[in-house]
């Protein structure tokens, strides 16, 4: 990964907060350790941290001008089919200093503005300048792999990889969002386009954003460029597609998948767990790599949680160059501090602290690893998922647990024992199943129910509207 920034001068007054962006760019080293730079042209500035994977030269080095100079881009991510259109441009005459998909989609955009994006099978976030024009054009890719995020007022509109830049300029409020607050007890994450500050929002999946300086009345726009297509018309009728058809289909589709994605000009391996969706990507990649590198990670003192067993079969099946990291608890919270200083919001997946050690180990051996994450949101592979099928299709028993839904509130329901962990998923299907569809997934995505995050939330909103009462009074 890479890692962009921006700040823009919507304002003369504006202009003065330029020059933090060269410390400011600083801040996301972490996503780009080759090469650091940064782009200021009167009211315009751009940086970017490279992380370099495809042309490692320094011809494809960032921020990135066209041969004419009118055009500046700073990019973060991958442009799959970028060699197809690449020889697009080479016939139409185009001449091009780099073998890298940024110059690709640099010019793309030069010859047919926005549009391209609809060419474009990657995931990316990046920002493109026009000195003549005075615009700054901005997307992010169709599923919101790539982040971006984004702050504005009346002078300034700021945007990077990452919150920590934006909290390097002060112009920005350190001003905790109720709402998102609340929606972190109940999910312990907030969902786009929230975080956790006031006014700081994430660029949505399929979204682009212009900023136009020469526009006095309206100079930041923001729009929806891509979403999913689906209408009623379109949902495959029973008969018309069959089961064995389907199966083929999908395993075309994520065998090319993986394809497109081992381009690399560094080396590359897969992250195995065991699990069927990383030895799914692991099965398809050998097909591609010879002596494919796969990496796991396990617990010394956590035998119940360590799946390295799996991986290793997986290993032997695809003849993968398997390489395993046993981890102890201390080993763990060694780390722990070096992840919270990473990470720039609350975020309660304690999965990350194992995501974070095995990829600081695997940086030995490779600089680009693929993994199975994603899966479980497409194929329904949560809980949650079977528990709304229980409660279309489960019949008598789904309608007992319903009527049981009482008498199960006096047992025990918690975690801490095979019996109440037991009880406490009845309970939460019981209570589940006697709401409507869509209040009914909102409680099992949650951890906790709404009244139990209104009762921690309270106390802060309190505050926040006292001090908000005390502002207009004394104004």
């Amino acid at each position: 990964m890479c890692g962009i920034s921006g700040a823009i001068a919507l304002t003369e007054n504006g202009r003065n907060r330029l020059e933090n962006i060269k410390l400011s760019n600083e801040l996301l080293k972490s996503r780009g350790p080759d090469k650091q730079a940064v782009y200021i042209d009167e009211n315009v500035a751009l940086g970017h941290c490279r992380l370099s994977i495809i042309d490692t030269s320094e011809n494809a080095s960032q921020p990135m001008s066209d041969d004419t100079g009118r055009y500046v881009i700073i990019y973060n991510g991958e442009f799959y089919n970028y060699r197809e259109h690449r020889k697009i441009l080479l016939d139409k005459g185009i001449h091009l200093n780099s073998r890298s998909d940024t110059e690709v989609l640099l010019n793309m955009y030069i010859l047919e503005g926005s549009s391209f994006l609809e060419k474009v099978n990657g995931f990316f976030a990046f920002a493109i300048y026009d000195r003549h024009e005075k615009t700054v054009f901005m997307a992010r890719d169709r599923m919101g792999i790539k982040p971006l995020i984004y702050y504005y007022d009346n002078d300034h509109f700021l945007f990077a990889s990452e919150m920590k830049f934006l909290l390097a300029n002060d112009i920005v409020p350190r001003e905790v969002d109720p709402v998102s607050l609340y929606a972190y007890m109940q999910l312990n994450y907030h969902p786009a386009p929230c975080t956790m500050l006031k006014g700081v929002r994430r660029l949505m999946p399929g979204e682009c954003v212009k900023v136009d300086l020469a526009d006095s009345i309206q100079k930041v726009r923001i729009r929806k460029y891509y979403s999913l297509p689906y209408s009623r018309k379109e949902i495959v009728t029973p008969g018309s597609f069959s089961y064995d058809d389907a199966r083929k289909k999908l395993v075309e589709l994520v065998d090319e998948s993986v394809r497109l994605r081992l381009v690399s000009d560094v080396p590359l391996g897969v992250f195995l767990s065991g699990g069927i969706d990383s030895s799914v990507v692991t099965a398809m990649a050998s097909k591609y790599v010879d002596k494919l590198s796969t990496f796991s990670i396990g617990f010394k003192d956590e035998p119940f949680f360590d799946e390295t067993r799996y991986a290793s079969m997986v290993s032997q099946k695809f003849n993968t160059s398997h390489n395993v990291f046993s981890l102890t608890n201390d080993e763990m919270l060694e780390n722990v501090f070096d992840i919270l200083d990473y990470i720039d919001e609350p975020f309660a997946d304690s999965s990350a602290i194992a995501v974070y050690i095995l990829s600081k180990y695997t940086r030995k051996y490779v600089k680009v690893a693929l993994s199975g994450d994603g899966a479980d949101e497409i194929f329904s592979g949560y809980n949650k998922h079977t528990a709304e099928y229980k409660a279309r299709h489960g019949g008598v028993s789904a309608h007992a647990l319903r009527l049981l839904y009482p008498m199960l509130r006096i047992f025990p329901s918690s975690r801490n024992s095979a019996f109440a962990n037991f009880n406490r998923k009845l309970l939460k299907f019981a209570e589940g199943s006697r709401l409507s569809a869509k209040e009914r997934y909102w409680r099992w995505a949650c951890l906790i129910n709404e009244r139990d995050a209104l009762d921690f939330i309270k106390p802060l909103w309190r505050r926040v509207f006292s001090m908000e009462t005390k502002v207009s009074t004394n104004t």
